[in-house]
């Protein structure tokens, strides 16, 4: 069996069926520095950059040194460090075809509890260029409800106080610091999170504690640090023992980690970048002046789908996304949503046809291969479902259009936080705020309104006589009929 280094790339080079770097890694230049070196970012921005390497020789002076914070990060140190930042990506297609490649871009990674001051040294470093985040919404560290940065983190208050750091917050500003009282540019801040206005909150957060931590620094990243909107997508699930016995038997390669995901991919991103950029337009990826139409048309048809399918899919008994779209009930529920209420929220989407777009959004979800479980999508379903759905919500009351399948989402979330499915299966609600959904969930029946009101999430959404009127009409369906039935009475009653 081969193991996965830069010996045996050689001997894999006549396999048929696995696509190499076609590049000298040693020639790998690091001027990118990514927190964040989960699954998403090595089916995304890692590949997107390997495919340009492969096509130009120019690319090879983007390498990608990754950084961990995290425990579980741990794990991902040890596996690239053996593997010497290669990985498998298995590309799985609905027909059952899976193409498999090596991606070569990730030319180090540093674990930065073990050692902060390297990774600051790193990115001080004047070939350092751009920073990039995949830390996920919570790593921004902001109350969701107000906006506003959370000093009371006790890693952030450390942090604040002196070395050693431990926050993406402490450590990139450090290394910015740094680069200011040596005279060097600042890097870019690039967030490939999917968020809302992801460049701006990243922007936001991070001047807030740069603010708290030196006001020559705080003044100095307003002023020279560019922060890009950026619109990610692939789906990418997590990688299990089945994956890895893929690799193995089908290739012939042991890697520790590979990753899975979908064909489609896509990156849109702000033109804004201190110290230039890599040409990933030659690879696909959209360079633009404004990024929000792609966000609002991502956030509001897949990941609000994601959310429709995969609360009121797990109530009704499904455990698979590919399962749910397989039932005409559920592709027509998430259909009526998308074209009916998300879409008239939408302003025109340069170079996009949303019927189109609707339509290979199901094609997508519906890929068997990729076997997405529905509990990925339902959890953290409050950072999600209040910055992505409640935005419709507000806009469709403004504009007094349909929201039936609104309420059914939002009720469907109070129901499932119930933790029991339609059928008497109980399960975990996997959640940051998992004490506080639970806590108002168990209020649905003395006080059904009680988990609308949660100002938290939702605002003053309760205060609209409308919308709070079909919440209750939903949740009271959902307890007395159950999912399924709930969908079959509202998804086709003017139809």
């Amino acid at each position: 069996m081969r193991y996965l280094n830069n010996d045996i790339l050689a001997t894999l080079a006549n396999h048929p069926n696995v696509q190499l770097p076609t590049y000298d890694r040693t020639r790998l230049e690091v001027s990118i520095v990514h927190f964040g070196v989960g699954g998403f970012h090595r089916s995304h921005q890692a590949m997107y950059l390997d495919t340009l390497m492969c096509q130009s020789e120019e690319a090879l002076k983007w390498g990608i040194c990754g950084v961990g914070l995290m425990e579980n990060d741990r794990r991902m140190q040890e596996v690239l460090d053996h593997q010497q930042g290669l990985y498998t990506l298995l590309v799985k297609k609905p027909d059952g075809d899976i193409d498999a490649r090596v991606i070569g871009s990730l030319g180090e990674y540093l674990y930065a509890p073990d050692d902060p001051f390297a990774v600051i040294k790193r990115m001080a470093h004047p070939s350092t260029r751009i920073v990039s985040l995949t830390i996920t919404e919570g790593g921004y560290n902001f109350d969701p409800a107000t906006a506003q940065f959370d000093f009371d983190n006790p890693n952030v208050i450390s942090d604040l106080e002196g070395y050693p750091q431990r926050t993406t917050f402490g450590l990139i500003c450090s290394a910015l610091d740094i680069r200011r009282q040596a005279g060097l540019d600042p890097f870019t801040v690039m967030s490939c999170d999917n968020i809302h206005n992801n460049g701006d909150i990243a922007r936001d957060t991070f001047l807030a504690f740069a603010e708290r931590k030196s006001k020559a620094l705080a003044e100095w990243m307003a002023l020279h640090v560019k922060f890009p909107n950026a619109m990610v997508d692939r789906i990418t699930p997590a990688t299990t023992d089945d994956d890895r016995r893929l690799v193995r038997e089908k290739f012939g390669i042991e890697d520790a980690w590979p990753v899975v995901c979908e064909p489609f991919k896509q990156w849109v991103v702000e033109d804004s970048f201190t110290q230039g950029r890599p040409e990933l337009e030659k690879v696909g990826v959209q360079y633009v002046d404004d990024v929000l139409p792609y966000e609002l048309m991502k956030l509001r048809l897949l990941n609000c789908g994601h959310l429709a399918i995969g609360l009121l899919g797990y109530l009704a008994g499904f455990r698979y996304v590919h399962d749910v779209c397989e039932d005409p009930l559920f592709v027509d529920f998430l259909t009526r949503y998308m074209e009916r209420e998300a879409s008239p929220t939408l302003a025109p989407v340069p170079g996009v046809d949303l019927d189109e777009y609707r339509h290979q959004l199901i094609e997508r979800f519906a890929n068997p291969q990729i076997r997405d479980t529905l509990a990925r999508l339902c959890a953290e379903s409050s950072e999600k479902l209040p910055k992505w759905l409640v935005p419709v919500i507000r806009d469709q009351l403004a504009s007094d259009g349909e929201l039936h399948m609104c309420a059914i989402i939002v009720a469907g979330w109070a129901r499932y936080a119930e933790g029991v499915d339609d059928q008497g299966e109980h399960y975990e609600i996997v959640d940051r705020q998992s004490d506080m959904v639970s806590a108002m969930a168990g209020l649905n029946d003395s006080k059904p309104d009680a988990f609308l009101k949660n100002v938290h999430w939702f605002g003053d959404l309760a205060e609209y006589e409308r919308f709070h009127a079909l919440y209750l009409e939903m949740l009271e369906s959902l307890h007395s009929k159950g999912a399924r039935a709930t969908l079959e009475a509202y998804v086709y009653r003017d139809q």
